[in-house]
């Protein structure tokens, strides 16, 4: 068989089961069910539905039975951020019956530039509630299911083991790989997407016993090298695609059609505008798809995926007003910011730059006999800049608790926030 032939989706004519967990020819309830045997079974469509899903109707790849296949189908969004925004949105439109989504967060003001799932007047709503609207005006045929937690190895197989198919919204390595493990257990199609600043990844793992997200990925990146979307930035419109193609392979997972990407992972450059592909293979000693996978259960994904740095957790932190006091107060201290050079235009503290990736060759600037402040936007990278002084031997460091952001709210109210 050939890997074109691997990834072809069954023809829903011929009879073959559509993948997912629990869909075999012994049960004509299946979604996955042949569609001679599903006429019995699938629901029907009402005259609105009929007129609404029009233009996939008249498509051969879609037809009548694809489309009841969608109404019938239940697909889980883990988050409703930049990527699980626009796949809710084409999913719903879509059709398909019972859209879950799991997000225990509220909508903010830095989401909108990429969420379009949510407007101005949802900012500081519980996103599920803004969802849930926005959702069922867009299409009241789709039931909307929420889920207001955060998806933990306690709680993931409970909540993925009733639905067919799980798109992977998250923006975390832990997240990634316990969606991962809990699809493999379950049998369930993993939609996976990511996006970094102008680029972006996609992938379909666990389809009909193919590679899953450890056989492409099989240890995480060490802590602290990919920075997330709030400290290195996302273009947009990026998830914006990485979102919408997410939908797309779950539909053709749905209706049995086309090429999926599994054994594929698709990649994304928005920059160059260029879309390029690597191929990958199910590795046979994969610890969670493979013959000699454990039994035990779901582990500690912070763990396995390192927890902060032990140093950077043992690191003083100095809140914002302490800071402010010790400036009034003329104290010697040196206050550096270990953002990059283009955030000091939208916001600053008087301050020394010295940039994170800069700071193992600029130890020499930095005076050992000071007090010494380090800060960043949120806290995150000045941590890590902190815990390598001490580490260098710089025995008074203090990280701003909270970063410049807390600066903002605590200290001075008409400095912007990003």
């Amino acid at each position: 068989m050939t890997s074109n032939q691997r990834n072809r989706l069954p023809d829903p004519q011929d009879g073959t089961p559509r993948p997912g967990a629990g869909n075999t020819a012994a049960d004509p309830s299946s979604p996955g069910t042949g569609a001679a045997a599903q006429r019995g079974t699938l629901p029907s469509l009402g005259e609105e539905e009929t007129a609404r899903y029009g233009r996939h109707l008249i498509l051969p790849e879609v037809t009548l039975d694809g489309q009841l296949r969608l109404k019938k189908a239940s697909v889980l969004l883990v988050g409703a951020g930049g990527l699980g925004s626009p796949a809710a949105l084409y999913l719903c439109a879509a059709g398909v019956g019972r859209l879950g989504i799991v997000d225990d967060d509220v909508v903010d003001v830095t989401n909108l530039q990429r969420q379009v799932l949510f407007g101005t007047p949802d900012v500081g709503r519980p996103k599920l509630d803004a969802a849930a609207d926005r959702l069922t005006k867009l299409n009241p045929n789709v039931t909307v299911v929420p889920h207001a937690v955060r998806l933990a190895r306690e709680n993931a197989l409970d909540v993925i083991a009733s639905y067919d198919i799980v798109i992977d919204g998250s923006d975390n390595f832990p997240t990634r790989y316990l969606v991962n493990d809990a699809c493999v257990a379950l049998g369930k199609p993993d939609v996976y997407g990511s996006v970094h600043r102008f680029e972006g990844q996609a992938s379909v793992f666990g389809l009909n016993d193919g590679p899953c997200y450890r056989c492409l990925y099989p240890e995480p990146p060490r802590p602290g090298l990919v920075l997330s979307c709030a400290l290195a930035g996302v273009l947009g419109a990026v998830p914006g695609i990485i979102g919408t193609i997410q939908a797309v392979e779950a539909i053709k997972v749905i209706i049995g059609r086309g090429d999926a990407l599994s054994g594929r992972l698709l990649l994304f450059d928005a920059l160059k505008m260029e879309f390029r592909e690597i191929r990958f293979r199910k590795d046979p000693a994969c610890p969670a798809c493979g013959p000699e996978r454990s039994s035990a259960g779901l582990p500690d994904y912070e763990a396995f995926c390192g927890a902060p740095a032990a140093e950077a957790q043992s690191v003083p932190d100095i809140t914002p007003r302490e800071l402010k006091a010790c400036i009034d107060a003329g104290a010697d201290t040196l206050v550096i910011d270990v953002r990059e050079p283009h955030e000091t235009l939208i916001c600053r503290i008087e301050s020394a730059l010295i940039p994170l990736a800069e700071l193992p060759v600029r130890l020499h600037e930095i005076d050992r006999a000071r007090d010494i402040v380090v800060y960043c936007r949120s806290g995150v990278r000045s941590a890590a800049a902190a815990a390598y002084l001490k580490s260098a031997g710089f025995e008074r460091v203090w990280n701003l608790r909270g970063g410049i952001r807390a600066w903002a709210d605590e200290v001075d109210s008409t400095m912007p926030k990003y």
